[in-house]
Formats: C-alpha cells, sequence, structure tokens
C-alpha cells in the first residue's frame, strides 16, 4: 500500500486521479504537494499565467479551441497609435472571437489595459475609466449594429430641423407670416434640436457591470450625453441591490469593469443567470482588468485555487496592453504576444524583443529584458521537471 502524505487540500485532486499516487510516493511531502498541483489538475496551476488558448463557454466545462489556423495566428502584435486605436483594436478582438462561436454558446473573454507604470496613484477603475468608455463605445457599435443606422437617422432629423428653423427665421426676416403648419413645424424642431433628435432605444443592449453603485451612478452621470457612452449601453453594479430586478432580456453582452474579489459571487451569479438564456441572443462575457484574485479575500487554499478555475483560466485575453518602465507587453488576439522594448533609432521609437503564443509572466518579462540587453545569461536547458518546480515555488513566494 502506498501512502503520500500531503495537506488536504490535495486529497480531492488524489481521488480525481488516482495514477499519481505511486510516483508521488517517491518524493518528500513538500515536492509531492508541488508536483500534484502542478501536473495532476491541467487547469490548477495557479501561480503561471492562464492559457490563452482556452474558452469557457456557457456554465459548462473549459473546450479547446479549433485547431484550424486562424488569420493572423502566428503573428506579432503591433503596438497601438493611440488610446482610440487601442480601444478599437480590444472591440474588434473581441467580436472576432465572438464570431469564431458561430452562434454558439456565449464566450467569456478579458481585456487588460493597463499604462500606469506601477503609478499608484490612481485606482484601477479611475485609471482604465477613459479606455473603458471608448471601447464599450466601438463594442456596442459592432455587436448591435442597428444603433449605428439610429444614429445616423438621428443627424439626419437633427440636420432637418436645424434647416427649418433657419428657413422660417428667413421668412420672418422677409416680412412672411407663417402659417398654421409651420408654427407645428417650429415647435417639432425646437424639440428635435433639444434633444439632438434622439429618441428611446428599445433595441438590443450591452450591459456593463461597476464593482459597486457608487462607480455606476457616477457612471451614469459622467458617461451619458452626446459625447458619451451610446444610448443602447445599459449600466448596472454587482454591489447592493444593482445587479437584481433588472430587465437584462435585451442584453447581447455584458461587460464586467474591474471587478474584484469581492464581487466575485455576484460576478458568477450574473453569469451563470446570463449564460443559461437560450434565445441565442447573449453572445459574450467580457471582463476588463479584473482583480479576482486577492490573497486577503481568497486566501491560499482550495477556495482561491477554484475561484480561479470558475472565473479567471478559462478567459481568453482578446487583448492585452501593460506599459514597461522600459517598454511595453501586447497582444490582440489570435496573434502572439509582443515584448517591446523602447528604442529611439528603430520606427515608432520601439523594437520587437520578444514574441510568444502564451503570456509570460512578470519575471519572465524581466528575464526577457535582461537577457536582450546583455545583463543576465540566456537559460540553459535542463530538467523540465525541476523548472517546473522551481517556477511554482517562486510563485508561491511572490503571492
Amino acid at each position: 500500500t502506498v501512502t503520500v502524505t500531503c495537506c488536504s487540500c490535495c486529497l480531492p485532486l488524489l481521488r480525481r486521479d488516482s495514477t499519481m499516487v505511486a510516483p508521488l510516493a517517491l518524493f518528500s511531502a513538500a515536492t509531492a504537494h508541488a508536483l500534484l498541483l502542478l501536473f495532476a489538475v491541467p487547469h490548477a496551476a495557479a501561480f503561471a499565467p492562464a492559457s490563452t488558448r482556452w474558452a469557457r463557454v456557457g456554465v459548462g466545462p473549459l473546450f479547446s479551441a479549433p485547431p484550424r489556423r486562424r488569420e493572423g495566428q502566428g503573428q506579432v502584435t503591433e503596438l497601438p497609435d493611440s488610446l482610440d486605436d487601442a480601444a478599437r483594436t480590444a472591440a474588434e478582438c473581441t467580436v472576432n472571437l465572438i464570431s469564431e462561436t458561430g452562434g454558439g454558446p456565449a464566450i467569456r473573454c478579458r481585456v487588460d489595459f493597463d499604462t500606469t507604470v506601477g503609478d499608484e496613484t490612481f485606482t484601477v477603475l479611475k485609471a482604465s475609466t477613459e479606455f473603458c468608455q471608448k471601447y464599450l463605445t466601438d463594442l456596442s457599435y459592432l455587436l448591435v449594429p442597428d444603433f449605428m443606422r439610429e444614429r445616423q437617422a438621428e443627424m439626419m432629423r437633427n440636420a432637418e430641423a436645424g434647416a427649418l428653423l433657419r428657413r422660417l427665421q428667413e421668412d420672418e426676416a422677409e416680412g412672411v407670416d407663417p402659417d398654421e403648419w409651420d408654427e407645428k413645424g417650429r415647435e417639432a424642431a425646437l424639440e428635435t434640436v433639444r434633444t439632438g433628435g434622439r429618441r428611446p432605444w428599445e433595441g438590443p443592449t450591452v450591459r456593463v457591470y461597476f464593482p459597486d453603485e457608487g462607480s455606476a451612478a457616477l457612471a451614469r452621470r459622467d458617461w451619458t450625453g452626446p459625447d458619451g457612452v451610446p444610448r443602447c449601453v445599459a449600466m448596472s453594479s454587482l454591489g447592493g441591490m444593482g445587479a437584481q430586478g433588472q430587465d437584462v432580456s435585451k442584453d447581447v453582452a455584458a461587460v464586467f469593469f474591474c471587478p474584484r474579489a469581492s464581487e466575485s459571487g455576484p460576478l458568477e451569479g450574473v453569469l451563470g443567470a446570463m449564460e443559461a438564456r437560450t434565445d441565442g441572443a447573449y453572445v459574450a462575457s467580457i471582463l476588463i482588468n479584473p482583480v479576482l484574485v486577492d490573497m486577503s479575500v481568497t486566501g491560499f487554499g482550495m477556495a482561491g485555487r477554484l475561484l480561479r478555475e470558475r472565473l479567471i483560466d478559462g478567459l481568453v485575453n482578446v487583448y492585452y496592453l501593460r506599459t514597461l518602465p522600459w517598454g511595453a507587453l501586447t497582444r490582440s488576439w489570435p496573434k502572439d504576444f509582443g515584448v517591446w522594448q523602447e528604442d529611439e533609432a528603430s520606427e515608432g521609437g520601439y523594437r520587437l524583443i520578444k514574441a510568444l503564443d502564451v503570456m509570460p509572466s512578470n519575471p519572465e518579462v524581466e528575464d526577457i529584458y535582461d537577457i536582450e540587453n546583455g545583463l543576465q545569461d540566456a537559460p540553459k536547458e535542463g530538467f523540465g521537471l525541476l523548472n517546473a518546480i522551481g517556477d511554482f515555488a517562486q510563485g508561491m513566494m511572490r503571492m
């Protein structure tokens, strides 16, 4: 009889895969625990970057993306020219991923945008606000094409009303008395100009969920109006009563803006309800800058690991941009990740120093920079098992 001494959080894993017991008996308890977490459960590698080749759909298990080669796959992601360019690219990548399902179950994906270079003056939500507004605008026009036509109709109504008012002013200047129809037309034209030609929108909506009702209320005040997000964007919150009692039957996508670990419960509730719909109209759940792993909330044990499995590990990185003190890391799906270094001699001020098909960890990014600039020797090929255990230990210490 083989006995493996390990912690209680590994018992479900041992029951799931009994073939791991005999080999693990050759190692110490600590080493066996590390090996089990690394290799027994593919999606329990809580301290390694989540694979970008998996997508969680509906409420079922993870499934592998189709093996066929996608357009752009294997190419390097270029840096965006501006904030507008980044938001537009992120929206296009999201819609491209949605189109991969071909009307299948709703996809889950994430968008990461961080240009703070470690500056913590503002919160993640505050630093991401402008990007989120632009992203929502571009995404809404792509997912709700009828609203683009409505916007064109609004501009036409506004232009026609303005032309009528100018004609009436010219008639009055020439001494022409307006008739009854002109007076009614003037009132209607004035109302059209006042509202900008806008009418209540009753079509499909893209709903954005804020972490709490306070941030949602601020967005309703600051994000609306002619220069705000489209009127097909509805605003709710995960905190308080914000996610309850609302009509979400017309929602085609849910965007979760900077969800935190403390909102993981309401977030899972919304995801479950939306992805259980059978009308086929709901197509995507999108998380922007999620901060769902917080050891002060989730802890180090099985609860935190299962949270990662349910909400994080299955998310596809449709867009990623993080600025660094010396460059940037970026990715637009389905292209590869690109590590860029500032270089005044290169076109655009940056040069590519590494392309990867999976997202590198923070230490790996720094190693890439050090190796490229001669500050560190390139790693020699060694025992993959020992290297994996070392990476696991470093991940534990970083937490």
